[in-house]
């Protein structure tokens, strides 16, 4: 198969892009497919997975440097493992470890909480024919945070109503328990 692009190459690159439920098929070499980059792919002129990226860490790509004292040195992070910095994560789009994690913790949280609506913590899904005592146990401990939480504020009439709340569920769940589930 030869290169749609440049009707010349061998097609070396091949993939399929569904926009707007229509389908196209498309057929590089290697040349035109570093040439044409991201932007081929996404099909917007001037846009990259780096762009991507780098608007949801809130960075221009362009403009990454603000003003600042020409005397103080910036701190640069960086994972005690792999050594690759946050800076470098920018460009790359992908950490080198899997400690960068916990390296880049505080730059990640914003993040994640953008994308995930606003949770930065992975809950997953229960399937419903078995999720009723699970989602019980869930929702009693959630409570009890929550307990400890008025508790610590003295919001003494607010922790009677959660605890009177946590004793209603458990109760629930006792007897789902005792009824073999």
């Amino acid at each position: 198969m030869i290169c749609q692009e440049c009707n010349q190459r061998p097609a070396a690159l091949h993939f399929t892009k569904i926009l707007n439920g229509e389908k196209a098929e498309y057929h590089l070499c290697d040349k035109c497919a570093q040439e044409k980059g991201d932007m081929f792919m996404l099909g917007a002129p001037g846009f990259s997975i780096n762009n991507l990226l780098a608007g949801l860490l809130n960075i221009e790509p362009t403009f990454q440097k603000t003003e600042q004292d020409p005397f103080q040195q910036e701190e640069i992070l960086q994972c005690d493992q792999c050594s690759m910095t946050f800076q470098q994560f920018i460009k790359v789009g992908r950490f080198g470890c899997a400690h960068c994690y916990q390296a880049f913790e505080e730059q990640l949280k914003p993040i994640l909480k953008r994308l995930h609506s606003g949770n930065s913590v992975h809950n997953g899904k229960i399937p419903a024919r078995i999720g009723g005592s699970i989602h019980l146990r869930k929702n009693i401990e959630e409570l009890k945070q929550k307990l400890k939480e008025s508790i610590v504020k003295e919001e003494f009439e607010r922790a009677a109503e959660i605890r009177d709340e946590i004793r209603l569920l458990e109760s629930k769940l006792n007897a789902k328990v005792e009824g073999g589930e």
